[in-house]
Parts: C-alpha cells; structure tokens; sequence
C-alpha cells in the first residue's frame, strides 16, 4: 500500500536553514546564547541562538505545526526587540512568578498577543515599557472591548476567552519585564484584572466549557466510524489490488475491472483516508485521550495483562504532556485495540517513507538537525504526506484532524461541529454514567469502568489520573442535572423519597441553609447516593434497598428510596400495560391474579403522579 499524499501541515520555511552556523565577527557572549538545541546522534546542535532574528523552539508534541514553534521578532517594532528577546528567554529559562519553564505552546501564544499591545504602544509613539501607564493599558482594553475581530479581520466579535488571553498576556509582560532594564512601573489595570475586564469571573473552571456531544449525534459517529474499522482489511485487499494493476496492459486491466468492480484508485485513496479518521474516532471514543496524547500513539503500542478471575485487560501506551505525566497508559476494550492494529498496518508505506527520508538525509550530513525533527514521527499512527515540504511524511496537526473529522461527520449525516476535544469529554460522561447506572450506549465497551473505578487503577499505576479527574467531575455535573429536575416544581415525582421531595417542594419555608439555588444542588448531589436501576433513581447508601431486585414495583410503593421522574415513565407504561393482559388469565391462579391486581395498582398509582392518562391503557 502507498503512502497517500496530502496536505497534514503549515509550508513553513526550513527551521534548520541557520543551524550551526559560524557566528559573525563582533558576536557578543549574549547573542551566543542557546535558545533551543536538537540531539543528533551523539551530538547536540544549536537551532536557535539568542541573537537570532527568528527562535525555533524545539520539544513541542508532534501534532504541532512547524509554524506554531517559532517567534520572528521582525513582527515587532523595532524599539522593542531586544527587551522582548529578554521577557522570552526569561520566561523560557525560568518561567514566570517561580513557576516552572514556560512550553512551547506558552511561548508562541504569549509573544503573538504581546505582539497586539507592542504595535499599539508603537503607534502611541510609545517606545519604551517603563512609559508605559495604566491608562495606556486601559485604554488599549477598551480598545478591544469595543471592536470586533482578532487584530487580523473585523469578520467576528472578540469573544471573551479570546479577550482574556489577549490582556492576561500584557500582565505577564509586565511580571517579566520587572526582571529587565526595562521594566513596567506600574499594574496594567489599576484595582482591576483581565478576568474582570474580559467578563470571566472566577477560576477556568467556570470559563467556556467543551460542548458536550449528544447522544445521538455521538451513536450515528461511532456507528460508521467501527463499522469503518471491521471492515478495514477489506478497503486495504482493494487498494492493494488497485496498486498491483498499475502495470498491467490497459486491455487487460479493464478486463479485470469490469468482473471485480475493483481498481477505482480515487475512491480507493479516499477510502483509506477515512479508515484514519474512523480509527481515530473509536480509539478517542474509547480512550479518552487528548489529540496529542493520539499523535504520540506509536506501534506496538498495546498490550494485555490478566487479573486473578482470569478477566484480560488491555492497555495502550503512550505519551501526555499536559500534566506533565511523560509516559502514561490507558486502559481500553478490544474494540480500540482492533482499531490500533488497523492503523499499525494503515501507516507501514508511510513509515517506510519516513526511514527513506532519515537515510536520505543522513548520507548528506549525519548532524543534520533536521533528522532529529524527523525521527521524532518514527513509529506513529496517524500521520500524512505533505506535499509543499518535499512529500515529508509528519504526524496530523491539530487542525489536519479537526478538518478531517468535520468531512467524516458530514458525510455520515451529522449536523454537528466536531472537533477531536470533543471525545474526552464524551468518554468522561459515558464513564461517568456508566458509575451512574444510567449508560445507554456502549456497555460492552465500557466495561471496565464498573462502580469503583480505582480498582481499575490500582491495576496499574500508569493509568492517566487526570482522565479520573475529569469522569469524577462529570459525574458530580451528571448528579447535579438529576438534583436540579427533583427540586423543578414543575416536575412530577413518584417513589417514597420522589413523595417526600414534592412535599418539602411545596412547603412555604424558605431554605436559608444555602447561598442560592445553585449551591443547594451541589450540596444535595454531594451528600445524596444517587444511581440508576433502570426503573427509578435508588438514593440507598447500600445495595440492600427492597427496590433494586427484579420486582420493579417495589419503588413504587413499600420503598423509602425511589425518586420515579418522567424518564421511567414509558417502563411503567410498558409494565401497565403488559399486566392489564394478565389481569384475566386463568392459567396464573387466583394467587397469580392477586399479584398482578397489586402490581397494577402501583404501576397506576406511579403513572397517576406523573400525569399519564390511563384512560385507554391496554
């Protein structure tokens, strides 16, 4: 199978083309500073030095487009290049306020919005930062309040994430320009923050959260995209047969097409790409993994381990920087595996590229940095051709993926605006309600996440605890939607604890235990043990409630427990109405029929409180 060429990152200009260069006569000490360096066998050799006009930085993850890892201090007036080479390297050595070093990411984003400030300052005629004052600062906020776009277009409005990131940056300027010969006097905002200016009130929790995707949305993804994956071997037979037939007479080769319908080349490339995209969707759905933890994702990636009741786990390596846990592992269903071994195979012609270009390279000079860039892809999965870099083969960028998962959401019926930080969440969610009871999709695949989720875990300190973090979180917000229907006064409840809400809902008292509504149903779902049976809402701290067994319409009456809401209608629907079928059968008894009158009194008695009409039932 070949290599599929196509357009997977920025055309940038070779980061390596000053490497290693002599330094010119009258180089000071200073401008001889290492910025970034890359290991080339034995040796490290320099990629930027301090003097230089544009900073390669080198250690971002290898989904990051090669644009994305440079600042050119041409972009910047001129007046204020050296101290801006000053803030950088401090803030690249030392971080900011004793934090630690500040990454790649950091460093980009930070000088392309100090950038903003520095060319208004310019046009003020403002030349120096120790000039600046805070009603120059604040005037350049309310600039930006009052306008719309990014600084490139007036398309858009300047939401306030946006505008945050955008005066955050001018208060780390001034941290660290208190560590130059040119330091700002003076806070940008008097008595104020860029939280406060840009409407963000609080911690990043209570910022723009990641949309979580909807059911249905997600089912008609994962749908396509694993029955894309079973029947990869297929698409991949095809290609080969398509390959193979390049050579042959033309006479011949439409011989062969006509009885086989194989030989489509077109269709056969466009099928292999959306093999990748398919495999990456079910590994994310999961995973949970962030992209780039994806991007790390090499061969051989997987492995299985057993516990004592013979039960197979398996696991997949790879690499997080987020939180800097280095090398991490997860824990995954055969089905991701599958997927896995698909691109295993998907990328072979594309590695064997790859090699091809390391060799190539290395026969011209064996300390070409440039090899060091390239040997950093050895191995991955999801990876692409370039055409614009020479046909180089590079792991996807960012974007690359985000466009191609919006071409395979649109092609499978979808009105949804996907993006890959989408499916962490959704994982985080199906986790959560897996814990919950109430998961509806997947079961099988979700296997592992049973009600205690640390002994999955403790199976293996590698296990990424961050991802923990954020199902624990979800199921507080899951919890938390539950609550917030119960309290609802419009909502109707059945149940012995749904009985007793709809009394205490409906008292005149008011509750002065709590700062507001909001708080009372954090404390609520906190405090409550809340989970799904299937039939009702069970808040028993153990599993001994009478309501849990296979009699259903014990929640219904004879239970203290239950909270029965207008989801669980169409089970006690169902019930009623397969009872009302019973209700005269001979066969069951007298006992029989006793039971069923029973049973169909509790089931009216909970259709009753949830406003069901009974009149025509059966």
């Amino acid at each position: 199978m070949r290599a599929r060429v196509e357009n997977t990152i920025a055309h940038t200009p070779d980061p390596q083309q000053q490497a290693g260069r002599p330094p010119n006569p009258g180089t000071s000490e200073q401008d001889l500073w290492i910025v970034s360096t890359r290991r080339v066998h034995d040796r490290d050799v320099v990629v930027s030095h301090y003097a230089d006009e544009v900073w390669w930085f080198t250690g971002a993850t290898t989904n990051t487009v090669l644009a994305k890892t440079k600042v050119d201090f041409a972009s910047i007036p001129a007046a204020y290049r050296d101290i801006v080479r000053a803030i950088l390297y401090r803030y690249l050595q030392k971080g900011q306020r004793g934090g630690k070093r500040a990454g790649v990411p950091t460093l980009v984003r930070f000088f392309s919005e100090i950038r903003f400030f520095l060319l208004y300052l310019d046009r003020l005629g403002v030349r120096r930062l120790s000039e600046v004052t805070p009603f120059t600062c604040s005037t350049y906020a309310q600039s930006w309040k009052q306008t719309k776009g990014n600084g490139a277009t007036r398309s858009s409005e300047l939401k306030p994430e946006a505008l945050y990131r955008r005066l955050a940056a001018v208060e780390t300027l001034c941290a660290l320009s208190q560590h130059t010969t040119d330091a700002m006097h003076a806070q940008p905002w008097a008595g104020s923050t860029a939280g406060v200016l840009a409407g963000i009130q609080g911690s990043s929790k209570n910022r723009t959260k990641t949309p979580l995707m909807p059911d249905h949305v997600f089912a008609a993804l994962f749908e396509r995209a694993s029955g894309i994956v079973e029947q990869a071997r297929l698409a991949f037979d095809a290609h080969h047969a398509a390959e193979e037939m390049r050579g042959l007479d033309t006479a011949v080769k439409e011989t062969l097409e006509s009885k086989s319908g194989s030989g489509h080349e077109p269709r056969c490339k466009s099928n292999l790409l959306e093999i990748r995209t398919a495999c990456y969707i079910v590994i994310a759905s999961l995973s949970g993994c962030r992209n780039h933890e994806l991007a790390f994702l090499g061969t051989g990636a997987c492995y299985s381990s057993m516990d004592d009741d013979g039960e197979v786990y398996w696991w997949m390596r790879s690499m997080s920087t987020k939180t800097d846990e280095g090398k991490t592992e997860w824990m995954i269903p055969e089905a991701a595996v599958l997927a896995v071994h698909v691109m295993e195979r998907w990328a072979e012609p594309y590695q064997a590229a790859l090699r091809a270009e390391i060799d190539a390279k290395h026969a011209i000079d064996k300390y070409d940095p440039a090899i060091a860039l390239a040997k950093e892809h050895l191995g991955a999965l999801f990876v692409g051709m370039d055409p614009k870099k020479g046909m180089q083969v590079r792991t996807l960028s960012l974007a690359k993926l985000n466009m191609d998962l919006k071409g395979f959401a649109s092609a499978s019926g979808v009105d949804w605006r996907l993006s890959t930080h989408q499916f962490r969440r959704k994982f985080a969610n199906y986790a959560a309600r897996s814990q919950f009871g109430d998961l509806r999709y997947l079961r099988d695949h979700f296997k592992h996440w049973s009600l205690d989720m640390t002994l999955g875990y403790a199976m293996n300190e590698s296990q990424e605890m961050a991802l923990y973090l954020e199902v624990q979180d979800e199921l507080e917000a899951v919890k938390q939607g539950v609550v917030a229907g119960w309290l609802d006064k419009a909502e109707p409840l059945s149940g012995g604890y749904g009985n007793n809400i709809m009394e205490w809902r409906a008292g005149e008292k008011p509750v002065t235990l709590f700062k507001d509504r909001k708080q009372m149903i954090r404390s609520i779902a906190q405090s409550t043990s809340i989970r799904s049976n299937g039939h009702a809402w069970c808040t028993a701290d153990d599993n001994q409630c009478v309501g849990n067994d296979l009699e259903r319409t014990r929640c219904s009456s004879g239970c203290g427990n239950a909270v029965i809401g207008q989801q669980h209608l169409p089970v006690y629907q169902g019930l009623y109405d397969q009872l009302k079928e019973l209700e005269h059968c001979e066969e069951i008894g007298d006992g029989g029929r006793a039971r069923v009158r029973r049973d169909l009194d509790r089931c009216a008695s909970v259709l009753t409180a949830l406003g069901a009409d009974l009149v025509g039932v059966a």
